[in-house]
């Protein structure tokens, strides 16, 4: 596994595009120190300073638009396992259809983009995980890792995190695990494992997209990735995008 270290870049998706674009798919990581341009999910702003992750994974990818909007899940179980190695796994849960939350609070986003450089396909995994800081005033709650981190163990002659390098790699490796199974075993045990962490499901949610909201109960995930939401009059939806709050009101 190839791993490219920047000090500052536009944006760590950007850059692994770029070079996807001179032929170059990887498998590789980008990471940077800061970002000048990052950016979430639908074209929101992704604040990137000093101390937290900012990375790309960047993978040949030869299936179906619909496999690819499926790393999204193999990406968050590796993040999830990834902090598991720091915190108390109960605190870890999944939010649909990209967050990663400690405490029920958001501490990591996930940001995939796919193309085709000369017929050959590829596919951006983008990945932000709020190590040392998390911005306040965001429409969902957030946090970071080191705010559940006991300081005993961050205090000893070998203290238990060491930075953004060290996440990276950790987290590079169970990305590489999941996606051998994913590969061979197809979309249904990450569907299971990701489920098993889902925050919130089954519960009350409110799906806001961009012409309507509604509020319904979220069954899970069906066969492609699409939260599933049952109305009061009994009807099933598929939500393949949308922004979500789960709960009985839109604080989380």
């Amino acid at each position: 596994m190839r791993f490219i270290s920047l000090d500052e870049v536009d944006s760590t998706n950007a850059q692994a595009k770029r070079l996807a674009e001179q032929g170059d798919f990887g498998p590789l990581w980008i990471r940077a120190d800061k970002q000048s341009a990052g950016r979430g999910r639908r074209g929101r702003e992704w604040t990137s300073e000093t101390g937290n992750l900012f990375c790309s994974g960047l993978y040949p990818h030869d299936g179906t638009p619909q496999q690819a909007a499926q790393l999204s899940f193999v990406a968050a179980l590796a993040v999830a396992d990834t902090l598991a190695y720091y915190v108390p796994n109960d605190l870890i849960s999944l939010k649909w259809p990209n967050d990663v939350l400690l405490n029920g609070k958001k501490t990591s986003g996930i940001l995939l983009e796919r193309g085709q450089t000369h017929h050959l396909g590829w596919c951006v995994i983008g990945i932000g995980v709020n190590l040392t800081h998390h911005p306040e005033e965001t429409e969902f709650a957030a946090t970071h890792l080191l705010d559940h981190i006991p300081e005993e163990l961050l205090n000893r002659p070998e203290p238990i995190f060491t930075g953004p390098d060290a996440f990276l790699s950790s987290l590079a490796a169970m990305f590489s695990d999941y996606l051998v199974l994913f590969k061979e075993d197809g979309f249904e045990p990450i569907q299971r494992l990701w489920t098993e962490r889902a925050h919130n499901i089954p519960g009350p949610v409110t799906v806001r997209l961009p012409n309507e909201t509604f509020q319904g109960e979220a069954l899970g995930l069906d066969s492609n990735g699409a939260l599933r939401v049952k109305l009061s009059n009994g009807t099933i939806r598929d939500i393949h995008a949308g922004d979500v709050f789960f709960g009985t009101s839109q604080d989380d």
